[in-house]
């Protein structure tokens, strides 16, 4: 190993489980044990951690209110030469979680920074998602509010890659309908305390799962895995299209230009197609 004899003044950056204490690695372990300093995002929980693998390296803290100013206490450390290790509240520092300002620092500060490489509760998700993940787009925590929501959403409804998003057990409800107003009713994996006792895997169109999120108590951590646009449009027929046209027509709320962006939203086709198919029914 690279780090075989450990190397002080270096910060070191350790992916820690996302749930199941398990799942860190033999490296990640001796890191801890050997370095001088642990710095984490939240020391009750990291502590319980080290209390499992009898890990006895000093503790401090580092999470987004203190970061600016910890991260110069711990390159001062850095630079007397003690070794550093850095663990978020779980998984991998930085992916949505604190580390970015020390890791920048130490770089500014010619400080070596070593990834300890482990648990990511992105890639985790994506993994057994299902759906396709040869190009995928992370955008972390959706926006608390809704208008807000509402409009990022939108800004992603044409991203032809697969999405995932970090949400609260709180917000999840209501993000899922703001997301189908946006995208459509597509495929989604929702995965709730993953690794953890109560893991659980809901798979369906985005409707679907709304119905079956209805009057639950959501509790834990939630992961949200989201087909992108490029991947469903391709199933759907002009005679579907044809079809659902004709069904909002009867509508009379609906003007012409109001279906053709409603069924886009749905389905994920563009306008241009919807524009052309719906111009043979009046042909």
């Amino acid at each position: 190993m690279a780090d075989r004899d450990l190397k002080k003044n270096i910060l070191y950056v350790v992916a820690t489980p996302i749930g199941n204490l398990e799942d860190i690695t033999l490296r990640a372990i001796r890191i801890l044990k050997e370095v001088d300093l642990i710095a984490a995002e939240d020391t009750r929980r990291t502590k319980k951690l080290l209390r499992t693998y009898e890990i006895q390296t000093p503790l401090t803290s580092l999470y987004e209110q203190n970061e600016r100013k910890k991260s110069d206490f711990l390159i001062s450390k850095l630079k007397d030469g003690m070794g550093v290790a850095y663990v978020s509240d779980a998984g991998t520092p930085t992916i949505s979680d604190p580390g970015y300002l020390l890791i920048r620092k130490a770089i500014e500060n010619n400080i070596q920074v070593v990834p300890i490489p482990g648990a990511s509760a992105v890639i985790t998700a994506l993994s057994i998602s299902g759906l396709p993940m040869d190009a995928f787009v992370f955008h972390g925590f959706l926006p608390s509010r809704s208008p807000k929501r509402k409009s990022f959403l939108h800004s992603l409804k044409d991203e032809e890659k697969t999405l995932v998003f970090y949400e609260s057990p709180m917000r999840l409800l209501l993000s899922l309908i703001d997301m189908k107003g946006a995208f459509g009713d597509r495929n989604i994996v929702v995965l709730r305390e993953m690794t953890k006792v109560f893991e659980e895997v809901l798979r369906g169109t985005i409707s679907q799962i709304i119905d079956r999120l209805q009057g639950r108590n959501i509790k834990g951590e939630v992961t949200l895995v989201v087909e992108g646009r490029g991947k469903i449009s391709h199933e759907i027929s002009d005679d579907e299209i044809f079809e659902r046209f004709e069904q909002l027509r009867r509508d009379a709320e609906y003007s012409r230009r109001d279906i053709i962006a409603k069924i886009a939203a749905e389905t994920g086709v563009s306008r241009k197609r919807i524009y052309r198919t719906v111009n043979l029914l009046f042909s």
